[in-house]
């Protein structure tokens, strides 16, 4: 996919301030000359096109619910089955596979920490594998946007 200069605009400006409104969208394709539509049918094709990983907020954990990071060893020949169970669980994000014993690792959410407990008990139960927990005890604020070179990357 070749990126023109809407679509280059559209990544740099919303990396760390997306609209915090009912319409994001149509609050972006005011500021870009677009309709809403267009704005969703970009971001679409961006992350079609795996230029993109996602679109929405970054939540403050603490505020938003409960979260936590957390791991499970899975046979190195079900990997991807295991994978699969994790990410149809409700409130799985960010799961990745690592060189570990614990391969795989994920945060899971939930509006409270009791519906957290009880959701990590039942994926451990449906998994038959243990779930490492990992609360956090210190936060750190790791900025993930980037500012491109739009010239290196053409």
């Amino acid at each position: 996919m070749q990126l023109d200069a809407t679509d280059r605009r559209l990544i740099d400006l919303y990396q760390r301030r997306m609209p915090v409104t009912s319409r994001p969208f149509l609050r972006m394709g005011e500021e870009l000359g677009l309709s809403e539509q267009e704005v969703i049918n970009r971001l679409e094709a961006l992350q079609a096109h795996q230029i993109i990983s996602r679109v929405g907020p970054v939540f403050e954990h603490s505020r938003a619910g409960a979260s936590l990071l957390a791991a499970v060893a899975a046979p190195q020949h079900e990997i991807d089955q295991v994978a699969d169970r994790i990410n149809h669980f409700p409130g799985i994000n960010h799961n990745y596979a690592r060189e570990h014993t614990f391969n795989l690792w994920f945060v899971m959410t939930a509006p409270d920490e009791r519906t957290l407990a009880t959701r990590l008990d039942e994926l451990e139960e449906t998994l038959a594998l243990p779930v490492l927990r990992l609360p956090m005890i210190e936060a750190y604020h790791i900025d993930l946007a980037f500012n491109i070179d739009w010239e290196a990357v053409s």
